[in-house]
């Protein structure tokens, strides 16, 4: 007998119908924002990871680094979930992740590795309801990134009831055990998913992760970082490892 969990993960191999109707906004306004910190709020206080507060918003100076890229993700015009991701490389190490587990990330990328670190991943309490595939919907975004910007391995911060999802999904494995979070009652453990390795798996399991560089382009291209924060390239582990990226 098929578990529901499992009956919904082969459902969604086959495709989701859901995606047609998705629309991928890179927010930059302040009132744009403002509706991600308020969504970041109810999701939060729903899941029991903070107290309530006057201000009725989670924010954190990460969302205004120069190497974050902050998501929403909209279903039929409604902002339903989002997503905060950070590109980590030797010049730019500016994420939770780095604060967290700083002693396991600086010296890989001191050899010149390429991370994603998707951060903030929440989704409206409702919503989610209404959209089961919204969280498949939502990581997505982490695959297009490594694609985009060629990176050696997706990271995730997971607090340990959500690691089944991420190992599933991406084929993510823990490589440190849980730490204390930021401002959020449960700790979160670093997962990393060696996505040079996986991601034909992942293709071959969810055709939904399949994008084009059209797509990609408009997702991460960012006319003030073309100059500061070109895009990485693509160089075999062995040739990084011993002389740098190219």
């Amino acid at each position: 007998m098929t578990s529901g969990a499992e009956s919904h993960t082969s459902s969604f191999v086959r495709g989701s119908g859901l995606l047609d109707r998705v629309d991928y906004r890179l927010l930059e306004t302040p009132e744009e924002k403002d509706a991600v910190y308020l969504m970041r709020y109810r999701a939060y206080l729903h899941g029991g990871l903070i107290a309530p507060s006057e201000s009725l918003r989670v924010y954190d100076s990460y969302d205004d680094a120069p190497n974050a890229w902050l998501f929403g993700i909209y279903v039929d015009g409604e902002l339903c979930s989002s997503l905060r991701l950070h590109v980590l490389t030797s010049e730019w190490r500016t994420s939770y992740a780095t604060e967290l587990f700083g002693d396991v990330l600086h010296p890989r990328l001191d050899r010149g590795e390429v991370f994603i670190d998707p951060a903030r991943f929440t989704g409206d309490p409702e919503k989610s309801l209404r959209f089961q595939e919204l969280p498949y919907v939502t990581l997505r975004l982490v695959f297009l990134a490594c694609e985009y910007f060629n990176a050696d391995t997706g990271l995730a911060l997971v607090r340990p009831e959500h690691q089944v999802f991420y190992r599933r999904i991406c084929m993510y494995e823990t490589i440190a055990e849980p730490r204390p979070f930021p401002n959020v009652s449960k700790k979160t453990a670093l997962m990393a998913s060696d996505f040079r390795n996986v991601r034909e798996k992942i293709l071959a399991r969810f055709p939904i992760m399949r994008s084009s560089a059209f797509e990609r382009r408009m997702l991460f291209d960012r006319i003030d970082l073309r100059q500061a924060m070109p895009r990485p390239t693509l160089v075999p582990a062995r040739e990084r490892v011993s002389g740098g990226r190219a």
